[in-house]
């Protein structure tokens, strides 16, 4: 069986499984715990960025490498079109959604936590201690802007983060206007990479990913209950229902100890 090293809030192993389950392949989720699980991942396959695959002896990281891993190993329900035109956007707009919505919208979902004190303690696993649960909560949104200021995620780069998806979902809203789906009449990698990359704008609604209920069809302020993107999430959801499937796949941990949740990448 395909064996998937992966962080479930990752929105990049979600674009893993999204194709995984859209091309049918039985797989197992395997939870690496950040820290030493990265480092015994790095020893197996040398990388220690989820998500990466395993299919018998060979290792595969990166999500883009991933998806074409397995457009050439398993070529039934293909991902990536023939027709040259169809081809090349599909290509271009896998390469953009992983700059654009993957890397923004981390930024973003990260703003968020630092804002919103209900948000950054939903995130939190349900058997968290309330004591654990309050003290997070409590942790003034200036100061963790403060801090983040030096890595890249203060409030400059999260505001500007925020009006580039915005112009993102506009455009996406009116490419899907008249068609089914980003290049066409099928579905592509292009449309499973921004489907997958979206989830840390909004959580899809159904029982797709390993998250506490309360977070399930919420996502970021200003984004995610925007009526003006409602035909994107719409369109998300539809392709979830369509070819994504439930949580219900075997996982397992790459440590004895347990993953923490609220590390994304």
């Amino acid at each position: 069986m395909l064996e998937l090293y992966q962080f479930e809030l990752s929105q990049y192993s979600e674009k893993a499984r999204l194709i995984l389950d859209y091309k049918q392949l039985e797989y197992r989720k395997i939870e690496v715990t950040p820290g030493v699980g990265q480092i015994e991942l790095m020893q197996k396959s040398g990388s220690r960025q989820v998500p990466v695959l395993k299919d018998g002896s060979t290792y595969v990281s990166d999500s883009t490498e991933i998806a074409l891993y397995l457009e050439r190993k398993y070529p039934e329900r293909p991902i990536i079109p023939t027709d040259s035109l169809a081809k090349g956007q599909c290509l271009l707009i896998e390469e953009w959604a992983d700059a654009s919505i993957g890397l923004k919208g981390r930024k973003a979902f990260i703003g968020a936590l630092n804002q919103n004190q209900n948000f950054r303690t939903s995130i939190l696993p349900a058997n968290t201690p309330d004591i654990v649960k309050t003290a997070v909560g409590a942790i003034p949104g200036e100061l963790l802007d403060v801090l983040g200021t030096g890595v890249g995620f203060g409030g400059d780069a999260v505001k500007e983060a925020k009006k580039s998806l915005t112009q993102d979902l506009e455009a996406l809203c009116l490419i899907l206007q008249n068609q089914p789906y980003l290049t066409g009449d099928s579905p592509t990698l292009a449309d499973l990479a921004v489907a997958g990359l979206s989830i840390l704008l909004k959580f899809p609604a159904g029982s797709y990913l390993d998250i506490p209920d309360p977070l399930k069809g919420k996502g970021i302020p200003g984004l995610a209950d925007n009526i003006t993107f409602e035909p994107f999430f719409a369109w998300r959801d539809r392709l979830y229902a369509d070819f994504r499937q439930g949580s219900s796949i075997p996982s397992s941990n790459s440590s004895s100890s347990s993953p923490t949740s609220i590390n994304i990448e």
